[in-house]
């Protein structure tokens, strides 16, 4: 116990710092996801081709390749990102709207077709359609896929440590720096805080999907 008291300043300013990642990049993705996703369905060929490079790019790219683009890359072209913080918010948010998107796509067609074109008939237009018709109903199909989008998000925080974040990966490696002896306890109540994280937030979209499930 000696080792979590010594370095309970470190350990929780690392699970701070994760929460922050997660819940900023979370945040972030969502935004980023939920455009791209309707870009993927709308009617204009440009805006689908578009979001479908962005999908397959993304998903068909190592997380830590958009890490090193973000940290490394954007700052020769004159983009520079304030701190590796924002940076790695950034990255996480960018990367992980891909599987966002995907989730909103595949929730949007579980609506049926005849709804949309019902609406269409009505006079709406492909945003009032989306907002008044197809999203209330695509939520409920939408929050499974997105729980795991957003759990595997808190995992990915962990890459944040090799690009000088101070998450909690990062805080058991400075630990087995300053003391190996120590890092064996160190990294169990690193496991432990990821599984609150990941635990509390499965049960939380779990409470919502029950939630909607009744409303419906």
């Amino acid at each position: 116990m000696h080792v979590l008291t010594e370095n309970a300043a470190l350990l929780s300013k690392a699970f701070g710092t994760t929460l922050l990642l997660s819940v900023a990049g979370g945040a972030l993705a969502a935004v980023v996801g939920l455009l791209v996703g309707v870009a993927r369905i709308s009617p204009v060929p440009f805006l689908q081709r578009a979001g479908a490079i962005y999908v397959e790019t993304v998903r068909n790219t190592p997380l830590t390749v958009a890490f090193f683009l973000i940290v490394f890359v954007l700052p020769q072209l004159g983009l520079t990102i304030p701190s590796y913080v924002a940076a790695a918010i950034v990255a996480l948010g960018c990367y992980t709207a891909a599987f966002v998107s995907e989730a909103v796509r595949a929730g949007v067609n579980t609506v049926g077709r005849g709804q949309a074109e019902a609406a269409r008939a009505l006079g709406l237009s492909f945003l009032e359609n989306m907002r008044f018709i197809i999203v209330p109903q695509a939520v409920r199909a939408v929050v499974p896929p997105l729980a795991n989008v957003w759990i595997a998000l808190v995992k990915n925080t962990s890459i944040a440590a090799g690009f000088g974040v101070l998450e909690l990966t990062a805080s058991g490696q400075r630990i087995n720096f300053l003391d190996p002896a120590a890092v064996v306890p160190a990294l169990l109540w690193i496991a432990v805080a990821y599984l609150v994280i990941t635990l509390g937030s499965a049960f939380g979209f779990r409470r919502l999907e029950h939630r909607l499930a009744v409303a419906r």
